[in-house]
């Protein structure tokens, strides 16, 4: 089973073959308490190796909602599709296992951008018993372009991991970019028919679809 949620918002800059495109990571938080988030990084979640970026602005994400993006360190060009690729290793230590626990119990979300496009993406779920904990470590993301520009984003989550103390888990990313029909003035409305569709899907606890 995988979790995907899509989301666009406002434009930014035409990118040119291979340029670098920045998924910046913003908050993680509940699901059913918008008003209650932290930084993404808050949770041991681990970032890719790539350290810098070539060129940083404010975005508009940033400028809104007066926070500080943080690097995701994932290595992203603009039409250049990655194979799932691991990017991080995290230990589960009490704490670390700890903290993604409370993060699934209490049904957290977290937001990304890429080209301010809000992106939504669900930390882990629990079984029906509420015994074991699984965190989603696959990041699969497919970008929409539109001649030099990006249109809509989707990410999926998958690789479905129980929280098992004292393992190691493996997080990865891939990147597929297809073209699409969307004109890059009017992804601002496609960002809300998909969002209206996505609302409803919430039909328990820490489960969604579209």
């Amino acid at each position: 089973m995988s979790k995907n949620l899509i989301l666009s918002f406002c434009p930014e800059e035409p990118y040119q073959d291979k340029e670098e495109v920045v998924l910046w990571m913003n908050t993680v938080g509940p699901y059913h308490n918008r008003q209650e988030t932290y930084k993404y990084f808050s949770l041991p979640f681990c970032g890719g190796s790539k350290k810098s970026i070539d060129h940083y602005h404010e975005t508009l994400g940033e400028a809104l909602q007066g926070v500080e993006l943080e690097f995701s360190g994932l290595d992203i060009k603009f039409k250049d599709d990655v194979m799932q690729t691991t990017y991080c290793e995290r230990e589960l230590d009490k704490p670390t296992r700890d903290a993604f626990v409370y993060a699934i119990k209490n049904h957290y979300w977290y937001q990304m951008y890429i080209d301010d496009l809000p992106i939504w993406g669900i930390v882990g779920e629990a079984d029906e018993n509420g015994e074991d904990y699984y965190l989603w470590t696959y990041k699969k993301l497919e970008i929409g372009y539109n001649g030099n520009r990006i249109v809509d984003v989707n990410l999926t989550s998958e690789g479905k991991v129980k929280l098992v103390p004292n393992t190691k888990i493996q997080m990865s990313y891939s990147v597929k970019w297809k073209k699409s029909d969307v004109k890059f003035e009017d992804r601002f409305q496609l960002c809300l028919k998909l969002e209206a569709r996505a609302q409803p899907a919430i039909k328990e606890p820490g489960f969604l679809e579209i």
